[in-house]
């Protein structure tokens, strides 16, 4: 019996985190927002111990701030931190795929997982296209995090994961202002599928570039003198 109460309150702890980490996604719970552990426990009806578990959880993860008087405070990443998100997401990345031969890379392309990262990857095209932010940013965040668990050990794809939603986080206020025709949201998914199925390595590092300099030229954007969005 004491097991079962020790998973039910494990499994709390962690909705809770997922669902407060999609709160911040989704610009609900803006950077710098503050609230406390009782405000949290009483939006979701549960009592104090697993919400404070899941906000240290997610304090672990710099998605948080704590103050040991004011509760918790959405964590505000600036535009620094992201190109340096950016930066070391690139490193990582191609250093994994630098290390791949071609033929491994097929091999791994044959697998029944890639089909899931495929439909990921046509969902998360279709959102990028049509400027739907909120419906990106789940299949985006899956499709990288299933596509990195082909071809890298699980401490790798976790950090990406994590600055993935981390960049995520940083980015959102912004994008939400300028998401109408979806130009400023990269959707090559199924371009990176294609090269990964063919085992081209040098494709897919291509492809990944890309994104990068996507994501460095929008960067550059928020920089622009004159522009409102700093």
């Amino acid at each position: 019996m004491p097991a079962s109460g020790a998973v039910t309150r494990s499994t709390l702890r962690q909705q809770i985190a997922d669902a407060l980490r999609d709160e911040v996604l989704a610009g609900r719970l803006l950077p710098g927002q503050e609230f406390t552990v009782k405000q949290i426990a009483e939006q979701y009806g549960v009592s104090a111990t697993p919400v404070r578990e899941a906000l240290v959880d997610l304090s672990a993860q710099d998605l948080l701030d704590s103050d040991q008087h004011r509760g918790f405070r959405v964590h505000q990443f600036s535009l620094a931190d992201f190109r340096g998100m950016v930066e070391a997401r690139a490193l990582v990345v191609d250093a994994v795929f630098r290390e791949l031969e071609g033929e491994h890379l097929a091999a791994r392309a044959q697998s029944t997982a890639l089909v899931s990262v495929r439909r990921r990857a046509e969902e998360a095209t279709r959102a990028a296209r049509g400027g739907d932010l909120n419906i990106l940013i789940g299949y985006d965040l899956r499709f990288w995090r299933e596509l990195g668990a082909l071809v890298a050990n699980r401490y790798v794809a976790e950090f990406l994961h994590r600055l993935r939603v981390q960049a995520w986080v940083f980015s959102v206020p912004y994008l939400r202002e300028e998401t109408a025709d979806g130009k400023w949201l990269w959707h090559g998914h199924e371009r990176l599928v294609d090269a990964f199925t063919l085992g081209d390595v040098s494709l897919v590092r291509t492809v990944i570039r890309e994104y990068d300099d996507h994501s460095r030229a929008w960067a550059e954007r928020l920089e622009t003198p004159g522009s409102s969005r700093r």
